[in-house]
């Protein structure tokens, strides 16, 4: 009885702290920084990653509250997009490097985190 209980018990955890669909998204932490983007000089040299990288550092904020689409945070345990740019994960993945440019050239016109969001979600979600 104290086993069925401890089922019952544990499936109602999982399926009330699951991820509503398209609630994929993280929430932005407040005071991130681009402190631990990797710097320059550390970046694989593979197309793209520099530029990728700058990117991340403009909009940390930003790419903390978005959900990277190469489903790290499965297989790496990245939180967001910016994780991705806090090792040299991002310099070997193009959907790393696609989302974090996409999100500073949104950033800097002027886009939400919903738009952001939305517009990341249109072009590298499943």
């Amino acid at each position: 009885m104290v086993a069925g209980a401890a089922v019952v018990a544990l499936a109602g955890v999982v399926f009330l702290t699951r991820p509503a669909r398209g609630s994929t998204h993280p929430q932005p932490r407040s005071g991130i920084t681009a402190a631990k983007v990797l710097p320059d000089f550390a970046i694989p040299q593979n197309a793209g990653a520099l530029e990728a990288y700058a990117a991340a550092r403009r909009s940390a904020a930003t790419l903390d509250g978005v959900y990277c689409h190469c489903d790290c945070s499965k297989h790496s345990g990245h939180r967001s997009l910016l994780t991705c740019f806090e090792s040299e994960h991002a310099a070997y993945c193009d959907i790393c490097m696609g989302e974090a440019n996409l999100a500073s050239d949104l950033a800097a016109r002027g886009r939400s985190l919903t738009e952001i969001r939305a517009a990341i979600d249109r072009q590298f979600g499943s």
